[in-house]
């Protein structure tokens, strides 16, 4: 570390995923000194992208790069070397499918963007909200998500959104399409004084009681319960009519389906939120080792050594738990996701269904006892995180033991098994996202952010960042709207000036022509004005 470097901060934030970097950029724009550590030499920890070589290399070391990275493993499903080229008779034309072998998906590494927690956005959802209030939302680009599928009857069906989507589509009766139209228009209304009335004996009761009582045909249910509310049979009426209304609420906005999904990969999401702790300030310190972290009780401070050698004090420190020494946390790590990522050569699915390229489509899948789901991310090259005549599919559970692929053996059976026309499966990979349990008796100047959470949008992971930042700043308001550059003004200076300095040498030329032909005229000007005034006025 620079010797020049400050020794006290505000704040230290260690660890670059997604709830520290809020934390850090938070505290950053409300004008606190932050000093942003990663013992890791790239962005995002459990939360960042890799290209194909990064992440099979990430599999194989495990907890020496990542140490929230655990039980990872890769499997090819194709030749390893390309075949020899046959000579082909004259006029013979190429194969029509290509013929993939390892090495040859491998040349195209650096085409992938492999996500270690792939989410997606609703349109109106706590994410987008807070990177347009913020104005962070300048630092990345999205997609719209372009179709969401749900399972029925061992078909694969496209969940119709939009109005025309409803109308236009060949999965349903023209009684279906009205029936799912007048429950959708209820739900919109759902919290308004009148529906609460008409809807008060569903309250406490299954939000699936509801759906059966609005006399919805099973292919109706199957779709609002599996990709609408996303909800299972327990869940509660009130919940169930929450999650509906949000989809609604996000219609329309960006694009045919009411989600958003990031250009490049989600590991982009905490970079944007890391430039602007930087542009206010906030200093980033990479491939840094966490060596110590003591208290001072009296001083109200915490100091942390860097490397074994550096140490820098701050009032306060946010930290994942996985990044936390060995002394301050709790027994061994716990598994909170299970994930895959699988390149296959084709998408899930009819080429009807996959029109336009596939784009970023998504399917929530449920087990045949409805007791455990999955959510799968389905990529093309649109998304920017893929070649193009490639698929990436993300799935993605809540952990239940030490062997992902197990946890998530039931779903991809339904994917690659049991789904008419399934992908063509190129590349399987498994492995566990964890984290720490912290002790109830950790130092109030010391916060640990949580792991990622099982959910498909962040707000669980918002809430746990904006926890944090009141706990840090009572009085202070999460990450206010950053001006634009064109809005900052330096004390002193007129904002509607444009200083000479700024311009390109042949600007500054003209400028300085234009000034002289002013000069000229005003000279002229005020000749003439005399001239006139000299003048004996006639009679």
């Amino acid at each position: 570390m620079d010797e020049d470097l400050p020794k006290e901060f505000d704040l230290i934030v260690i660890g670059t995923g997604f709830p520290e970097s809020c934390v850090a950029a938070a505290a950053s724009r409300v004008g606190k000194t932050v000093l942003h550590i990663d013992p890791n030499e790239y962005y995002g920890g459990s939360w960042a992208s890799f290209n194909l070589d990064a992440f099979n290399s990430l599999l194989s070391e495990g907890n020496a790069t990542c140490k929230e990275i655990r039980n990872g493993s890769f499997q090819w499903h194709i030749p390893l070397q390309d075949e020899p080229k046959e000579e082909t008779a004259e006029g013979d034309g190429e194969p029509k499918t290509k013929q993939w072998s390892a090495e040859s998906v491998l040349k195209l590494s650096r085409k992938f963007n492999m996500d270690l927690c792939p989410k997606i956005l609703y349109s109106s959802g706590s994410l987008v909200q807070l990177l347009i209030s913020s104005n962070i939302c300048r630092y990345a680009e999205f997609r719209a998500v372009d179709r969401i599928f749900t399972q029925f009857e061992g078909q694969l069906l496209s969940v119709p959104c939009s109005r025309s989507d409803v109308f236009n589509t060949k999965d349903l009766s023209i009684v279906e399409k009205r029936l799912l139209m007048k429950f959708l228009t209820i739900c919109l209304t759902y919290g308004e004084d009148k529906c609460e009335e008409d809807m008060a004996e569903f309250r406490g009761k299954p939000f699936l009681e509801y759906l059966r009582q609005q006399k919805v045909t099973e292919k109706i249910n199957r779709c609002v319960m599996q990709a609408i509310a996303m909800t299972n049979e327990d869940t509660p009426f009130e919940e169930g009519m929450e999650r509906t209304k949000k989809f609604l609420q996000s219609l329309g906005r960006y694009g045919n389906t009411p989600f958003i999904f990031p250009m490049y990969g989600c590991g982009e999401i905490p970079q944007c939120f890391c430039r602007l702790c930087a542009v206010f300030g906030g200093i980033y310190c990479l491939k840094r080792q966490i060596s110590a972290i003591n208290m001072n009780a009296e001083a109200q401070t915490v100091n942390i050594e860097v490397d074994g050698q550096h140490k820098v004090e701050a009032k306060h420190i946010v930290c994942s738990t996985s990044n936390m020494p060995e002394q301050l946390r709790s027994g061994n790590p716990k598994n909170y996701l299970s994930r895959a990522i699988f390149i296959a050569s084709s998408p899930l699915g009819s080429i009807e269904l996959n029109s336009g390229g596939g784009g970023v489509n998504l399917l929530r899948l449920i087990t045949a006892d409805g007791k455990r789901e999955a959510i799968l991310i389905q990529l093309s090259h649109y998304s920017g995180t893929t070649p193009k005549d490639l698929c990436v599919f993300h799935l993605t559970t809540s952990a239940l033991s030490d062997n992902p692929q197990s946890d998530l053996e039931d779903f991809t059976q339904q994917i690659f098994n049991n789904a008419p026309e399934a992908p063509t499966l190129l590349y399987s990979s498994y492995f566990s996202i964890s984290g720490y349990e912290m002790p109830s008796n950790t130092s109030p100047l010391m916060h640990a952010t949580a792991a990622p959470f099982y959910e498909l949008d962040y707000d669980k992971s918002i809430e746990n960042a904006r926890s944090i930042f009141s706990k840090l700043y009572t009085d202070l308001e999460f990450l206010p709207r950053a001006p634009d550059p064109e809005e900052i003004v330096i004390e002193g200076e007129d904002p509607k000036a444009l200083s000479e300095q700024q311009l390109p040498d042949d600007l500054k030329a003209q400028l300085r022509e234009i000034e002289k032909f002013a000069e000229q005229m005003d000279i002229l000007e005020k000749e003439e004005a005399d001239g006139n005034q000299a003048e004996p006025m006639e009679s």
